[in-house]
């Protein structure tokens, strides 16, 4: 067996093992060794085994991900997020829905720190979950504005997905950062649109709050000058290119700490602790990347790629029909796989076929995250809405699941904005001089 049949087996092998609770990288790299043996015959296959795994892990660039990682741990050790979260708020948590409004807002810049939407979720939702229960807000307008919010730390630079995408393709990732600088900032706004049509639609999910005064205005901004100086120095030093995305990494490490350090929570149990989280999340991602990486190399075997390009030319799909398609099917796996998982298992096969129609691979590479994050928050395996419900006593999965569809349906109007806008995407790396002549965009 070979070909599409071959690769839509290996495809189903691998979703039957994660519906059998096999982590998904363990699943991935059985499967692709498997069919790896099975279609190019065990001397290559042995050699194959010996030395992609290696590969995959000693690719120049992967010490950006432990080092991102270690920042968004140490950023939350130090309590950057309740800072945040408690400045944006006092600017307009005044306003109906403002509370919700403030959690989107401290989520965007957490996520500029952090690079992970799973970490931008749990943190920001331990501070804010409470705080609009307090106030009266609806549990569906609080856990979802929660949950979409924190979908930004997987698009707002740094990404660690966007720097995965970055490894596999051989893209840069200084250029896929500043392309998705403006989806994300575009995502914030539609999100906060999303929060302000509700609670005017039905004012009773978010009564109206007191506001502050100037001095405690002006006050919770202040605490957030260090979160400040480290945003700016890591994506003010990578976009104005003094430095590289690995000193830029290194830098947002090393600054996280010292801030850790500056405010007096850097003792030994926290710096254990926050060390061995960096180090497991960093496996499990690395244990996905070999995974992943065994797995396209027995997909490259089956001559799909080739396969799928050959039946789109013979069709009468224009390259908008089979970009439209492709979104479909990342939106329907995104209900099955996170992100990360769903990413890695499909980009090299899909970035060949996409860019052989003509589209910008850095482009492609900001809508992947994208539609990508947007699996991050749909039922049933959004997995946001298992952290939020996580992290919140008595919340229930079904009320943050009502909440959540009008964030997918900001999510899906964005989509469609960049898709037949792509200079949304491509204008800031063009500006920078990271990207080439404009991409072939229906």
């Amino acid at each position: 067996m070979e070909g599409a049949p071959a690769a839509a087996a290996g495809f189903a092998a691998v979703l039957l093992l994660g519906a059998l609770r096999v982590p998904i990288g363990i699943a991935m790299g059985l499967v692709g060794a498997l069919g790896a043996i099975l279609l190019g015959g065990w001397g290559q296959a042995s050699y194959i085994l010996a030395n992609l795994p290696f590969e995959a892990v000693s690719t120049p660039g992967m010490e950006i991900v432990p080092l991102f990682i270690f920042m968004g741990v140490f950023a939350s050790v130090s309590g950057l997020s309740h800072n945040l979260y408690a400045a944006v708020s006092a600017l307009i948590g005044h306003l109906r829905g403002g509370i919700a409004m403030a959690t989107v807002g401290a989520s965007a810049a957490f996520g500029a720190i952090c690079g992970s939407s799973l970490a931008t979720a749990a943190t920001i939702g331990r501070a804010a979950m409470p705080e609009m229960r307090a106030r009266g807000y609806a549990d569906s307008l609080s856990a979802a504005s929660i949950a979409a919010g924190g979908t930004l730390g997987v698009l707002i630079p740094p990404s660690i997905l966007l720097v995965l995408y970055a490894i596999l393709t051989g893209q840069s990732i200084g250029a896929l950062f500043a392309a998705a600088l403006v989806p994300g900032l575009l995502a914030t706004l539609l999100y906060v649109g999303a929060i302000a049509l509700q609670v005017r639609l039905v004012p009773g999910l978010a009564p109206l709050s007191p506001g502050l005064g100037r001095g405690e205005r002006l006050a919770a901004l202040a605490r957030v000058w260090d979160a400040a100086l480290l945003m700016l120095l890591v994506l003010g030093g990578l976009y104005g290119r003094v430095f590289s995305p690995t000193e830029a990494a290194a830098v947002g490490a090393a600054g996280a700490l010292l801030i850790t350090a500056a405010r007096g929570r850097l003792t030994r149990r926290a710096l254990l602790a926050g060390m061995a989280e960096t180090a497991g999340m960093t496996g499990m991602v690395f244990l996905i990347l070999v995974g992943a990486t065994l797995f396209n190399y027995f997909i490259e075997l089956t001559r799909v790629t080739g396969e799928l390009t050959a039946l789109i030319e013979a069709s009468d799909l224009s390259p908008l029909g089979v970009l439209v398609l492709i979104v479909l099917f990342y939106v329907a796996l995104g209900c099955l796989m996170d992100s990360l998982s769903m990413v890695l298992l499909t980009v090299v096969p899909m970035f060949q076929l996409v860019t052989g129609l003509g589209y910008d691979p850095i482009w492609f590479g900001v809508l992947i995250v994208m539609v990508a994050e947007i699996g991050l928050i749909t039922p049933p395996i959004g997995m946001n809405l298992f952290v939020i419900k996580g992290v919140t006593p008595g919340l229930k999965l079904a009320t943050v699941i009502g909440g959540i569809l009008p964030f997918i349906a900001a999510d899906l109007l964005r989509l469609a904005l960049i898709v037949l806008f792509p200079a949304l995407a491509l204008a800031l790396p063009r500006l920078l001089g990271l990207v080439g002549p404009p991409p072939l965009v229906p």
